[in-house]
């Protein structure tokens, strides 16, 4: 497997194109554009450390609820559960 140096991942939603992008950008000349912006820590230790698909599937949700704030055309396509499944 390839050897990467540490990155973010922004994904981007295009209305237009009806698709999603995904993205690696270097941290350091991302820092910049996202100081002062929303942030929301999420916390390994408050999921056991365990990143499993339950884990996976609410950060999906979570990250599409927060592209549908800014862009709510796009929860017509979403239908997907809200609450974590027990």
């Amino acid at each position: 497997m390839a050897n990467h140096p540490p990155y973010s991942v922004v994904l981007t939603y295009s209305e237009e194109r009806q698709q999603l992008t995904v993205q690696t950008v270097d941290r350091n000349r991302l820092a910049p554009h996202v100081a002062g912006k929303l942030e929301m820590p999420i916390l390994l230790d408050e999921y056991d450390f365990k990143l499993d698909d339950e884990f996976a599937r609410r950060l999906g949700v979570a990250v599409l609820n927060l592209i549908a704030l800014g862009q709510p055309d796009i929860r017509q396509y979403m239908s997907v559960t809200q609450q974590p499944k027990e």
